[in-house]
C-alpha cells in the first residue's frame, strides 16, 4: 500500500466509526491530542468532543480528492458530507464538504490535525469516488525553498495588491477553493472570477501557523473582512500549498467565516 492509499483507507474507516459507533466515538479515536476542529471558531478536537454527548444524529461523509507529502508525513483529502438528523434511516438535511489534515504518527498511523469544512445547498449527487494529483514525479525541495517564505510573500501582496492579484501570482491552475454556502470552486480562473464580484478588502492577522514537510506544507490564520471600515466578516483561513517545479503554489484554500456572537 501506497502512504497516499493507507491515508484515504484511515478516512473511510472514520467515516465508517462514525455510521458504526457514533460520531463523538469516531472522532475521538481519529484526533491527534493537538489536533483542531473548527466549529466553527478554531477548538481543541479532543477538549471539544470529550464534552460532546453521544447523539443518534449520523454524519456521513467521503473522500473525493486526495494528496501527501512526497515522504508520507502529511496529507489531506476533502469530499463531500451529509448530516441526518435521526441517524442513518433519516433524510439528509444539511450538505457540505469537509477538509482533513493527516499527521504521520510515531506509530506510522495517521491521525488528523485538521478538520474545516463548509455548508452548502444539496449537491447533485453524493459520490464515494475519489482521485489525486496529476503531478508524476514528486518535487523533494532540492533547493530547500521554504513555503513559509511563499506564504508571507502571499500575505503581503494580498496587503499591496489585494486578494486577486495574490491568487494571479500563487494559486495553482488546479486550486480547489472552499467558501461557506459555495459548492466547492475549482480552478484558477474559477476562483479569480468569484473573487474578483467580492469588492471587499481583506486582512490578516500578523501571525500564522506555517506547518511544512518536503513538498506539502499548510497555513492557518484569522481575517477581517472589511467593506470601507465596516466589518463584514471575521474568521479563519487555511491554505494547502504545494511545492512543484521549484516553486510553492496554493493548491487548497478555505475561508470559514465565525459569527460574530461567537
Amino acid at each position: 500500500q501506497s502512504d497516499l492509499q493507507k491515508m484515504v483507507d484511515t478516512e473511510h474507516t472514520f467515516a465508517q466509526m462514525a455510521a458504526e459507533k457514533g460520531t463523538r466515538a469516531a472522532f475521538l479515536e481519529n484526533l491527534a491530542d493537538d489536533g483542531f476542529v473548527f466549529v466553527p471558531d478554531k477548538t481543541n478536537g479532543k477538549i471539544f468532543w470529550t464534552a460532546r454527548a453521544p447523539a443518534m444524529s449520523l454524519l456521513s461523509w467521503a473522500p473525493n480528492y486526495a494528496d501527501i507529502s512526497s515522504n508520507g508525513t502529511l496529507g489531506y483529502t476533502t469530499g463531500n458530507w451529509e448530516f441526518r438528523a435521526k441517524g442513518k434511516d433519516d433524510t439528509p438535511s444539511a450538505f457540505g464538504d469537509f477538509i482533513t489534515l493527516w499527521l504521520r504518527q510515531p506509530s506510522g498511523k495517521y491521525k488528523f490535525v485538521i478538520d474545516i469544512g463548509i455548508g452548502h445547498a444539496k449537491p447533485e449527487k453524493y459520490s464515494a469516488e475519489w482521485t489525486t494529483s496529476d503531478d508524476k514525479i514528486p518535487d523533494k525541495n532540492g533547493n530547500d525553498r521554504a513555503s513559509a517564505d511563499f506564504g508571507m510573500a502571499f500575505y503581503q501582496l494580498v496587503t499591496a495588491k489585494g486578494l486577486n492579484k495574490a491568487y494571479e501570482m500563487y494559486a495553482a491552475d488546479n486550486i480547489r477553493a472552499y467558501r461557506e454556502d459555495k459548492l466547492p470552486i475549482l480552478g484558477k480562473k474559477n476562483l479569480k472570477s468569484v473573487t474578483a464580484s467580492d469588492k471587499s478588502t481583506v486582512i490578516f492577522a500578523n501571525r500564522g501557523v506555517f506547518f511544512s514537510s518536503a513538498d506539502l506544507a499548510y497555513m492557518t490564520n484569522t481575517y477581517t473582512k472589511l467593506d470601507g471600515e465596516k466589518i463584514v466578516e471575521k474568521g479563519n483561513f487555511m491554505q494547502i500549498w504545494k511545492l512543484s517545479s521549484g516553486k510553492w503554489q496554493i493548491v487548497l484554500d478555505i475561508f470559514k467565516p465565525v459569527p460574530s456572537d461567537n
